[in-house]
């Protein structure tokens, strides 16, 4: 999903004047992207003169970083200071949860890769 660089942004509102969703608008003087609304279209990474609309693929080091801060607060909570025999089953769970995550990416993208197939097959369906 695109992102906003605010580092990056000047705040031109090309992406936002161009975006045929009307995702794209300004909190506290920066622009951002409604995910709910963006519907993939590409085209703010193409017309951005900054480039200061990214990929989210950019973003997977903080979401990792993201994840483990909130693993560290859990293991923080008094349940598991308490008790820290229970660490186990609290990273277990956190495994089969981002387990269960990775299964639904995995089968989705063979579900859309799917879809890319047939409509590469059938460019007039």
């Amino acid at each position: 999903m695109p992102w906003i660089h605010s580092k990056q942004c000047t705040g031109c509102t090309i992406c936002m004047q161009n975006c045929p969703a009307d995702a794209i608008g300004i909190e506290n003087h920066i622009l951002v992207i409604d995910q709910s609304v963006c519907i993939r279209c590409g085209i703010c990474h193409g017309i951005c003169p900054q480039n200061a609309v990214r990929h989210d693929k950019e973003k997977i080091p903080e979401n990792v970083e993201q994840n483990m801060q909130q693993f560290i607060a859990l293991q923080q909570h008094p349940y598991y200071a308490d008790h820290p025999e229970k660490l186990d089953g609290l990273t277990r769970r956190m495994i089969n949860h981002y387990s269960c995550l990775e299964e639904t990416v995995r089968r989705t993208l063979i579900e859309l890769r799917c879809i890319e197939t047939d409509l590469r097959n059938n460019p007039e369906a």
